[in-house]
Order: structure tokens, then sequence, then C-alpha cells
């Protein structure tokens, strides 16, 4: 694959123009062969549920099909079925969408061009505002559903939310009945999983239910191991017909031994990244290197169902967060690539709380005559984090790149032991929002939205007092996003859209670690997104499908000044275009297909970059870590009735490490397959294989030295059985 790819922002634009106008023809002929439709039951379960309700798109409780915007939902058959592992694995499932867990920023997420702070990420409709980190990956056992919604987003859940929102979903106790489930699993590098959850009705007005996980796994790299571990629990109480409360509570821990930062790009450097693969599975940290963390969710709602029309939800919460790390971070190859230089040092801890009150309703009326919904509210929470960085740069000597030792951490020069705090960052946020639906005829819906945020960032400086580093500083910002939409029913089965949203982001990071630098001569950024985009069943049902165009640009982003390129100024401006296709087709009761396919133009359109004490301009450029392409397909065969084989294709293109682009992968193609056996009508033992080609490839790039590789071959059998 060529460095530079022919397939540019002119070329698509046409490409997405022709793709629509063949595709509207086509629903429009498919009119008379969608007005009967039958439902065939499929041992294999919906592909692609255009049916299914969800929470992060829209307050207004509308299904899939009935929002005009990108909303993906991952649900539990299907992370099952898929094998997901854990919650940002899930994230593959959504068009376009990338990850890495790298240890830097284990909750790194690259959707619609965008990245960082850019792309919020929800735990049940909650923003800790720390995402890259508090988004680190977590055993997808108690999480019911992944929900994803494309695009410029802020309207709904705050700062943020450019490129698009992720939503993790818990299990909670169900009134739907009693449920016992149990799974074990074992894999290779020694990984293992015991999880129970259970569901049980107490009397006629109480609900429990808990879930429990254990995972451990050796590790690919040499050294690693994780052990980690998740409890759910939850009690539902119907205090009157009319009256509930649900008292959910959450505990995580996970701890990493010798964690894995990445491994050294081999010397000169190209315009192809490039390693020794007797390095693949070598750890250049320390011997006691580790990263640990600890989390805890509390959350209290009370639901109250006011008449028909009208309903009452308060939610509050409570999260806290610990999290050490001690390691060393970076590698290089020297020169001739026979040493591989350690360096960048690190003792850190972050100390977080998060403690908010959430009220909502929900209210059925019309409008001039027309069915109409109503959703507000309005969320204040205080967020505080307290930062103790221990940073030695190094270097910390050259060690043969394949037969070495490496230290204790606390015997390194310069490092000791012990958490002095750097400062602490407390951000109030108090927002009123409002959602409406309106249909203006039977066919065409008018959707709006409206949400105003008063965030306040205090920081507290507790060491010493610099021009830079002031003793106290504070900054308020006041942004109000919106969305209007139209959505328009050509057939029951066939529908198009078309929207405009808003999206306030960070000046520079994230207000939870923002330094007085980042944010004293900078507003929150702004983003915007027109998006198109039609959902549709077809062939009398057996199939579904969506279809979307979308269009962002991110304002006032911080650049150098090329006049003094010491300094940044929020001049910068960054944007995106591109179309997403999902389908999913069951061919017969047995057998069915489901895939989606991205394709992004992504572009800093004014950014320059401080090279050499000189500002030099990457306008045009694209930024790191974003694919042109990603593509996913699943095929799933039942043979016979207690058998099922799946296999799994994935496939990136090629990115950039660098903002200058002159340096990246040549893209990878992952390969997956599984077999599945009915023991009975509620055991399950499942074989499966992932990267079974054992593909070399990047997860994400950490700068120019080192890339973060993502997962050679597994190979795991499980059994899962319920009563």
């Amino acid at each position: 694959m060529l460095l530079h790819e022919s397939t540019g922002r002119n070329a698509l634009k046409p490409l997405s123009l022709a793709l629509w106008l063949a595709f509207s023809t086509g629903l429009a002929a498919a009119d008379s062969v969608l007005d009967e439709m039958t439902v065939t039951d499929s041992v294999l379960g919906e592909p692609l549920d255009l049916t299914r309700k969800h929470q992060t798109g829209s307050r207004l409780g509308l299904t899939v099909r009935e929002t005009p915007a990108s909303v993906t939902v991952v649900d539990r058959e299907t992370l099952e079925r898929r094998g997901v592992e854990s919650t940002q694995e899930a994230l593959k499932n959504v068009p376009g969408m990338t990850s890495s867990s790298a240890p830097g920023s284990p909750g790194s997420v690259f959707y619609r061009g965008f990245s960082g702070a850019s792309v919020t990420q929800l735990f049940n409709g909650i923003t800790v505002q720390y995402d890259a980190i508090a988004g680190r990956a977590v055993d997808s056992w108690i999480y019911d559903r992944v929900e994803a919604i494309g695009g410029a987003s802020g309207f709904l859940h705050g700062a943020g939310a450019v490129g698009g929102t992720v939503n993790y979903v818990t299990k909670l106790a169900s009134r739907d009945g009693d449920l016992t489930e149990m799974k074990a699993a074992y894999g290779r590098f020694d990984a293992s999983q015991l999880a129970l959850g259970a569901n049980r009705r107490i009397g006629d007005s109480n609900v429990l239910r808990l879930d429990l996980n254990r995972s451990s796994v050796n590790g690919w790299s040499d050294g690693t191991k994780r052990n980690a571990h998740e409890v759910a629990a939850s009690w539902l109480a119907e205090l009157t017909p009319t009256l509930s409360h649900t008292l959910a509570l959450e505990y995580q821990n996970e701890k990493v031994d010798r964690p894995y930062w990445g491994t050294p790009i081999l010397k000169p450097v190209g315009s192809r990244v490039a390693i020794d693969e007797g390095t693949r599975f070598k750890n250049y940290n320390s011997a006691d290197g580790v990263y640990e963390q600890t989390v805890r969710w509390g959350r209290s709602i009370l639901e109250y169902k006011a008449g028909d029309r009208l309903n009452l939800r308060n939610t509050f919460y409570h999260y806290d967060a610990l999290r050490d790390y001690r390691n060393v971070e970076t590698y290089a190859f020297n020169a001739t690539n026979t040493g591989v230089i350690r360096s960048n040092a690190l003792l850190q801890r972050h100390d977080q709380s998060l403690n908010g009150n959430r009220l909502e309703f929900t209210w059925q009326d019309s409008l001039g005559g027309r069915p109409s919904t109503w959703a507000g509210g309005f969320d204040y929470s205080v967020n505080k984090q307290t930062r103790f960085p221990l940073s030695v740069a190094g270097p910390f000597g050259t060690v043969n790149p394949y037969d070495f030792s490496t230290e204790d951490f606390f015997s390194l020069p310069g490092v000791t032991p012990g958490y002095n705090p750097d400062r602490s960052n407390r951000v109030k946020t108090l927002a009123v929002f409002l959602e409406n639906r309106t249909f203006l005829t039977p066919a065409l819906s008018l959707l709006t939205g409206l949400r105003h945020d008063r965030i306040d960032l205090e920081v507290t400086n507790h060491r010493a007092v610099t021009a830079t580093n002031p003793g106290y500083f504070e900054r308020r910002y006041t942004p109000t996003t919106g969305r209007i939409a139209l959505a328009w029913e050509l057939t029951p089965h066939a529908n198009v859209y078309v929207q405009y949203s808003t999206a306030a982001d960070p000046p520079s990071g994230i207000l939870t670690t923002a330094t007085f630098t980042q944010v004293r001569d900078f507003d929150l950024t702004t983003g915007k997104q027109w998006e198109i985009g039609s959902k549709f069943s077809f062939a009398d049902g057996r199939g579904s499908g969506t279809l979307a165009y979308y269009d962002i640009t991110r304002r006032n982003i911080a650049v150098s000044d090329p006049n003094n390129p010491g300094t940044t100024i929020p001049v910068g401006q960054q944007s995106s275009r591109g179309i997403e296709l999902a389908l999913g087709y069951r061919i017969s009761s047995g057998l069915q297909l489901a895939g989606n396919l991205s394709l992004v133009d992504a572009q800093y359109d004014d950014f320059n970059e401080t090279v050499g004490g000189v500002a030099v301009s990457r306008a045009g450029n694209r930024p790191t870590n974003i694919p042109k392409r990603v593509a996913n397909l699943w095929l799933t065969y039942s043979p016979l009735a207690n058998v099922e084989l799946g296999s799994d294709l994935r496939q990136v293109s090629s990115r950039y490490a660098n903002s200058a682009n002159t340096l990246s992968d040549e893209g990878y193609t992952l390969l997956g397959a599984y077999a599945s056996y009915q023991v009975d009508r509620r055991t399950r033992i499942v074989l499966r294989g992932k990267n079974l080609t054992d593909e070399i490839y990047a997860e994400s790039f950490s700068g120019t030295n080192m890339i973060y590789l993502g997962r050679p071959r597994t190979v795991d059998l499980s059994i899962q059985t319920s009563f």
C-alpha cells in the first residue's frame, strides 16, 4: 500500500453523493416490496436490530430506526456471540471506530477522524471527564451493552463529543424473571476467567442482581501479568405501583505487573514502521513495574410514573478511582539497532472523585395538534482530581535487545518512593437540557435539542509557584450546544434523515488535568456536524441496514504561533467527512451475514507544529492514528440445531504516526473464528481463535520511536451455562 493513498477529500464527496443517489433510488423502487414484511425466527439472533431502544443518542426513548443520527447498539447477545472480552473490544463493532489500550492512555478511542477528549466516554450515561484514562478496558461480563452515537453530540452529555459518544451500560436488576448464569474459560498465555451472574425476584416488589467476574492472564509480553476483579450489584424496589428505586453498586480492581508499554522501531526510521521480530515479545520495563486501578461506583435511581404522559427520574451518583503507575515507559533503538535505550521513569498516582445529581423528565403531549414528546432536566456535578507525579527523564542505560534484565524501579537514579501532590483540579458543572420530537406530518418528524453548561474550573498548585504555575487560578466556561434534525419515513420500513448538531471541547487535553498555560488564553473549542442518512429493512425483513454521510469541523484548537513558535494560539481547525455503511442479512434461518464499512477523510485545515523552534504548517495532513478505511465482516452458520460456526474479518488501513505524515504503517487484517456446541438447552461450549494468522500490527503509535503492538494469535475454550 502506498504511503499517500489516492482516495482524497475531493474524491470522497462525489463518491458519497453517487452512493446516496443510487441508494435513494433503490429505496423508492423497493417500496412495493417492503409493504408486506414478515419476520422469520432465527437461531442466530438479529444481526442489526433497528427496533432496539437506546439511551445514548436521545433521552426521548427512541429506537435506533427512529433516531435521526448514527446510533450503534452492541447488545449482550452480540457481545457473547462475537466473544467480546472487554469494553474496548466491544468498540470494534461500531462502524469506523478503532481503539488502543496502551498504558499511557489505555482508553484511547478514534472515531470519525477525532480522538482524545473529542470522543466522550460515558458510564451509564455519566461522564467522569477523564476519558482516555478512565475508559480503560474493563472485562465485559458485568455490562449489558455498549452504545455509540457518531459525531457532534455535546448537546446530550456536555463538553467534548465532537467525534462522537460511547456509553458503557451495566447490567441491572430486572423484572423479567429469575436467572443464574456461569462462565469458565481458559486460553493461551494462561488466560482464565470465572464469572457468575444471578437475578432473583424477592416477593412481589423486590429484585436483586449480582454479577461477579475474575480474570487473569500472564500476558504475551515477557513478565506481564494481569489480574482483574469486578462486582456489580443492584437492588430494584417497587415502592408503590408508580414509584421505584434502584440502588446500583460497582467495584473494579485491576493490577498489571510489569506492563508492556511498546516496542522500539528500527533505525533509520523511513516512511514505514519496521520492528525487529525478535523483539516482538520483549518487555523493557522495570522488573517490578506496575499499573493498578481501583474504581467504585454508586448510583441511586428513583423513577416515578406520574400518569400516562409524565415520567420523572432522579439519579444521584458517586465515583471514585485510585490509579497507580510505576514504570520505565520509553524505549528506542540506538543508531545501529544493537541496543535499546531506556528512558522516562514515571511514578504517578491519580486520586479522583465525582459526585453529582441528575433530574430528568419525559412528557408525552401534542403541539399544534401533532404528537409531541419532550425530555429535559438538569445535572450538577463536582469532579475533583489530585495527581502525584514524579518524572525522571533518564536515560537509564542501554540493554541488549534480546537478552537482558532490568532493575527494580526504585533503584533508578533520581527515583524515590512516596507520593507528593502536584495540583488539584476541581470541575463544577451545572447543565440544563431539553429535547423534543414533534410529528409535522404522519411521516415527517422534527427532532430538536438544546443544552447549556456552566463549567467552573479551579486549580490549586501544591508545588513551587511560578509565573506559568500560579498557586491558584480559575476559569469559567458557558457553552451552549444543540441539534436540529428531520426524519422522513419513505415507507413503513425505510426512512431518510438530515441533522445538524454542535459540541464544545476542552481547550487542551481535559479539564480534570488542565494546567494554567493550557487554559489561560483559551475558550472551549467548538464543533459542528452535518449528517444525512437512512435506516431501512429489506428482503421481507431478513435484512437491515444503515447508511450515513457526515461532515464535521472543529475550530479554535491550539496551534503554534507562527510569529512566536514557543507559544500557542487558539486558531487551528480540524475537519473530517466520511461515509458509514452497516448491513445485516439473514440468508436463511441458519446462515447470516453482518458487516460494516467506514471511509473517512480527516485533516488538519489549520495547524502549526513547532519543530526545532520553528512553526511548521501541517495543514492538509491527516491526524495521527486515524485510518482512512475500517471494515468488519461477520459470518455465522448453524449446520445443526446444536452446532454454530462463525468467522470474522477486520481490516484497518494505514495510519500516520506523526502530524508531519512522514511515518506510517501498512494497515492490518485480522481473522477470527469460533465453533460452538450446545450441550443442552442451557449449556454451551465454545472454542474461539483470534488473530489466527498471527498478524504483527500496531494497535496504536506512541510517537516516532515506539509502537504499541496488538495481541498475537490466541485460542481459548469456554463453557457457559444458565439455570
